[in-house]
């Protein structure tokens, strides 16, 4: 998975007999944090940041502009700077100015005989003085709680310097007349710093054409040996000639990805596709989860209905995951009397959600491919149904108020149902699409109050903060729902717009 490196750094009193005595003691914080960084923020694929130390303790502004020209030379994208004991905290200019204009996080210890916070209000207040925007951590090493707000902020951070030099591909235009999924590039190259190149989607019909036959054949076998009796081929809407049309469709899209530069992607499907090629399910699917019959492989962001911002809140939630797949879903329905939503779309659920496994197998044991529905997508192919497993899940959905982009985040689960009451709820809306049945950690009118459109993604675990780390990188407001939003207090630059 693509990653940035992160350089950190640590300034110290400039008096030689005070430096000469604390900075071996200085250079091993240094290292142990360096150390931490390594050991802990791990991605999926087993891939990792590089962590680039400074090669001295900044004690002069030669020493500054040393450092920061050692990180920039590595390409630093975002930097830590650390505080152990008092520094001067005009030395923060000579770095910060040499490594340019990266996220930067303000570290410290709580020590009152070595009082690294008060050098860090001094400096970090030097900088946000001058319009930087920063984020305070005070902790030690050894408290979990410091530790996973750093692990949070570095997911944010590798986030935002990651996406900013990527590229959506954009397959067809906006669905239907779906504007909340249009991509507005203006505020969007402002805030994540992406671009968007649309492709019509006929360039796939003909990629589609060229693709390997017997990668087709190897496909389609894969998915019959994995699901057996639970493939529902009915002879007209489903049948080998329609899957393979939707495998096929699902190598066109790699290949025009690798071909293109695309990062991550959207499929506009409806209606030319749906009803001249095939149901987009499938392909969605397999570009979504990390793995297909050749293997493992890095989940690839694929929106359905060519959502833009919805394409765009699963990338954020991909690399804030360390590269998990990420949902999307219809926001459908709302059953009071359980304080639950169902929440389905004939589109690309990630088939790892079935049983959160690495293993296809353990996953298509729960999954069924039915016929896709014919009044609604008439070039057919199959349809997705599972449920989501049940665990801790972060909800969120970026939007737009009057051009200014905004995110909101609400905490939940894919809540744990009896069978037959899944199959019950199923029935209300469409038993042969894939289900989260949802339940939020706030109720249901604060939901419909701010939640921005029909679409809303998710990630497993509680992934909050990092959201929130994010948002304030890219300049744009957080909107937590629920109790969990009295943990997050505004920061000093929307306090005083």
């Amino acid at each position: 998975m693509r990653s940035t490196p992160i350089g950190i750094a640590m300034l110290n009193d400039e008096r030689e007999h005070v430096y000469t005595k604390n900075n071996a003691e200085n250079q091993a914080v240094v290292e142990a944090w360096a150390d931490f960084i390594r050991k802990n923020l791990k991605n999926v694929d087993g891939s990792a940041p590089e962590i680039v130390t400074g090669s001295e303790i900044i004690v002069s502004a030669r020493s500054a502009q040393k450092v920061g020209e050692e990180l920039a030379r590595a390409n630093c994208k975002q930097l830590i700077m650390l505080y152990n004991v008092w520094n001067f905290p005009f030395l923060c200019w000579p770095l910060v100015n040499s490594v340019g204009d990266v996220p930067i996080l303000s570290l410290s210890n709580n020590n009152g005989k070595f009082p690294g916070n008060v050098g860090l209000l001094a400096t970090d207040g030097a900088l946000r003085q001058a319009g930087k925007r920063t984020h305070r951590i005070i902790g030690d090493l050894e408290d979990t709680k410091t530790q996973q707000k750093v692990l949070a902020w570095i997911r944010a951070s590798q986030a935002r310097t990651t996406i900013q030099n990527e590229v959506f591909g954009l397959y067809g235009g906006h669905s239907m007349g779906m504007e909340t999924g249009f991509a507005h590039l203006t505020p969007t190259l402002k805030a994540f710093g992406c671009t968007v190149r649309q492709i019509d989607q006929l360039l796939l019909v003909k990629v589609m054409e060229t693709v390997d036959e017997a990668e087709v054949k190897k496909g389609r076998q894969w998915f019959e040996k994995l699901l057996g009796n639970r493939l529902l081929y009915d002879g007209k809407v489903l049948n080998e000639t329609t899957l393979e049309t939707q495998i096929r469709l699902y190598l066109a899209m790699k290949q025009v990805n690798q071909d293109k530069g695309f990062d991550f992607c959207g499929l506009k499907g409806q209606r030319e596709l749906t009803e001249h090629v095939c149901l987009g399910d499938v392909p969605e699917m397999l570009m979504n989860d990390p793995y297909d019959w050749n293997g493992p492989k890095e989940s690839v962001v694929c929106a359905t209905e060519a959502d833009f911002y919805a394409a765009l809140t699963m990338q954020i939630m991909k690399y804030i995951s360390g590269g998990l797949p990420t949902l999307f879903m219809d926001v459908r329905l709302y059953h009071p009397d359980l304080d639950l939503w169902d929440w389905c779309n004939s589109g690309n659920h990630a088939s790892w959600y079935a049983a959160q496994s690495n293993d296809p197998a353990e996953n298509f044991k729960k999954i069924t491919f039915h016929p896709a529905l014919e009044f609604y997508f008439k070039a057919g192919g199959a349809s997705v149904e599972f449920d989501a497993a049940p665990g801790p899940m972060t909800f969120a959905r970026l939007g737009l108020w009057d051009e200014k982009p905004y995110m909101v985040i609400v905490r939940g689960e894919s809540a744990d149902l009896p069978a037959e009451e899944r199959k019950r709820l199923n029935a209300m809306t469409d038993p042969t699409w894939p289900h989260v049945h949802a339940r939020l950690e706030c109720d249901f009118e604060e939901f419909l109050s701010v939640f921005p459109c029909n679409h809303a993604l998710g990630v497993i675990g509680d992934q909050t903060r990092a959201l929130v780390y994010f948002c304030e990188i890219a300049g744009i407001t957080p909107v937590v729902l629920g109790n969990l939003k009295n943990e997050f207090y505004p920061p000093i630059w929307e306090r005083v717009r």
